[in-house]
This record gives C-alpha cells, sequence and structure tokens, in this order.
C-alpha cells in the first residue's frame, strides 16, 4: 500500500476546511430596521423601530435605517450581554453593526427613549442575559415596550 495517492486527498480536503472556514461568513444576513415617526400600518404608533423585535444569528448584521430625520439607535446600559460591544449611531444618519455575541440586546432611541421608543434583538438562543435585562430600569413608556418585547424573547 503506498501513501502517495492519500497526500493529495489530504491536502485537498485541508484546502476545503479551510475555504468553508473563510466563506462561513458570507453566509451570515443583514436585516434591516427602520427608525420611523409613525407606522405606515398604524399612525397612532408614533417614534417606532420597525421591526422593534428581531431575532437573528451571530454574525448577522442589522442595518438601522434612518427613515425619518431625528432618530439613532443606542444600546443601553445593562441590556447588552457581557462581552458585547455597545454602540451609538448618529441622529438622522443610517447605522449598522454585527452581533458576534450571543444574548439578549435592549437598544433605544436616545430623543425618544422616554416615548417609549425602543427595540430588543435576539442573538442566538438569547436566554443568557435576558434576566438582567429584563431587570433593568427604564422610562414608564419604555419599560411597558420592552416588557412587551421581552415576552417574545421566550416564545
Amino acid at each position: 500500500m503506498t501513501f502517495t495517492n492519500t497526500i493529495p486527498l489530504v491536502t485537498s480536503m485541508a484546502i476545503l476546511a479551510v475555504v468553508t472556514s473563510i466563506a462561513a461568513p458570507a453566509f451570515a444576513e443583514t436585516y434591516e430596521v427602520q427608525m420611523l415617526n409613525k407606522d405606515p400600518e398604524n399612525k397612532k404608533n408614533k417614534n417606532i423601530f420597525k421591526p422593534a423585535f428581531l431575532k437573528i444569528n451571530p454574525g448577522d448584521t442589522v442595518k438601522f435605517v434612518s427613515a425619518n430625520k431625528g432618530h439613532n439607535t443606542q444600546s443601553v446600559k445593562g441590556m447588552i450581554p457581557e462581552g458585547a460591544e455597545k454602540w451609538k449611531s448618529k441622529i438622522s444618519k443610517d447605522f449598522e453593526i454585527t452581533f458576534d455575541v450571543e444574548g439578549t440586546y435592549g437598544y433605544k432611541c436616545t430623543p425618544h427613549y422616554a416615548m417609549g421608543m425602543v427595540g430588543v434583538i435576539v442573538v442566538g438562543n438569547g436566554n443568557g442575559n435576558l434576566a438582567a435585562a429584563k431587570s433593568k430600569k427604564a422610562p414608564k413608556k419604555a419599560a411597558k415596550a420592552f416588557e412587551a418585547l421581552y415576552a417574545q424573547v421566550t416564545e
């Protein structure tokens, strides 16, 4: 038995493994969240993120689109997983962020936080920091909105 025929096979398998690991991020998805003055489907809902709840995979990207001026996106201290990168976008500017750490992320529009303009992104299973995120104090309308969004985490 000779080993000369197995060397190219082993080399080919190693190359395939490297290429596959490099290409894996290419399967990541980008999700869009609009920052709006009014919900186009229900004009009574003002100052919203649409959608306000997302469930994504690690490595996915969320693009916040400034559909109306005067909004931004900012992570809420105490509502993101340990080791995750906090963020704060500029007002009226589109913003992208890639989520690599699994967990639940609470975010807000800085100018409209007290009015309840908040959102939640669940990365992976999202349960690691859910209790900590739920226990974080927020303004009354924001707290009510977060409560409804957190209910979707376990669904």
